[in-house]
């Protein structure tokens, strides 16, 4: 999640457990502490897919996080010991752990049991999602002006562990509704890929890849028998073959579990990582290699390409989907249409 959810997540867990004791201290030290993790963004590990990559490794891992807690709690006690031990462990553990677990639930992916193991991504939230975050930010501020109010931090922690169960399940509602769609075009068994859209859990996105197209929908938990807007993407398996080639981008295809769109421009392999962003604005494309000869590549050190701005008028066609103005909304061009219209 983004900085700012951490931080408030952060001092709202901090409140709730040391802010009759602490008062103040202990919602400023959990932001603190909750925004610790992403620190890891100031390294530098030598090329562009390695530093994106390689974000939430370590830092999130709950066999670097659980010790450092333990070490941190212990520090602390010896210098606030009117706080207890078990105390200190709750306040740290805590507030170091749901970290990397929030970030579990996004679509980049957490390496939580780093150096073991795959990303994990359940891709039910989006990284900013201010239904999530209102409540916390809200607990936060009453608590600094009159601490400790410790049923403000109890009720917004509830309230936003309950937004995620909300999430959750309409994630698995939309999985079910695209479910019968797919198994009648024969992709039941692709790899596919349910999150929400920027914002919100009321519209979401569903990606499949088939084996030389990729499919997007865009749907909603509440649209009931609502027609889908099945949009289709080229994809290129020789490409996609060549990329797997490189060591790098073998480490890219193992991050995002294959959901790139690889292609060839002015003699450069590149590589755009589909889950994030959305068609024509993902912000991650990479250069893997460079063209030398009539049909040979050679690896370059990765670099990443600039991010491509959206359209004008994106947010409006966004809004009109939302609020069901428009039934379809076409990933392609990001413009919004009325029923009954296609996308070209």
């Amino acid at each position: 999640m983004d900085s700012i959810t951490q931080a408030a997540l952060g001092a709202t867990i901090g409140g709730a457990v040391a802010g009759r004791s602490l008062g103040r201290a202990a919602f400023v030290g959990g932001a603190l502490l909750g925004t610790l993790p992403d620190m890891d963004v100031v390294l530098d590990y030598g090329s562009a897919i390695a530093n994106f990559t390689q974000h939430r490794g370590f830092s999130h891992s709950l066999f670097v996080l659980v010790p450092l807690g333990v070490v941190m709690a212990l520090a602390f006690h010896r210098w606030k010991p009117q706080l207890s031990l078990a105390r200190w462990l709750t306040f740290t553990l805590l507030i170091l752990v749901t970290h990397p677990l929030l970030d579990c639930l996004t679509t980049y992916g957490t390496q939580l049991f780093w150096p073991i193991g795959p990303p994990l991504g359940t891709t039910s939230i989006f990284i900013i999602d201010p239904l999530y975050t209102l409540p916390l930010l809200t607990a936060v501020i009453i608590g600094l002006c009159k601490p400790p109010a410790p049923r403000a931090q109890s009720v917004a922690l509830a309230l936003s562990s309950l937004y995620l169960v909300w999430a959750l399940g309409a994630q698995a509602v939309v999985d079910q509704r695209v479910e019968h769609r797919l198994a009648e075009q024969g992709l039941a068994d692709a790899p596919r890929m349910v999150q929400p859209m920027p914002f919100t859990t009321l519209l979401w996105r569903v990606t499949v890849l088939g084996a030389d197209e990729r499919l997007e929908i865009v749907t909603g938990p509440l649209e009931g028998d609502q027609p889908l807007t099945v949009e289709r993407f080229p994809r290129d398996p020789v490409l996609y073959d060549r990329l797997s080639g490189f060591p790098e981008g073998q480490r890219l295809i193992w991050f995002t579990k294959g959901f790139l769109d690889v292609f060839e421009q002015d003699g450069r392999l590149l590589a755009t990582d589909i889950r994030l962003g959305v068609p024509g604005a993902h912000p991650f494309t990479f250069v893997i290699a460079r063209r030398n000869g009539h049909d040979q590549w050679a690896a370059t050190t990765s670099t990443q390409e600039p991010r491509p701005t959206m359209r004008n008028d994106a947010l409006r066609a966004f809004w009109s989907r939302l609020t069901g103005e428009a039934e379809v909304l076409c990933m392609a061009t990001f413009e919004a249409l009325p029923a009954g219209e296609t996308c070209s």
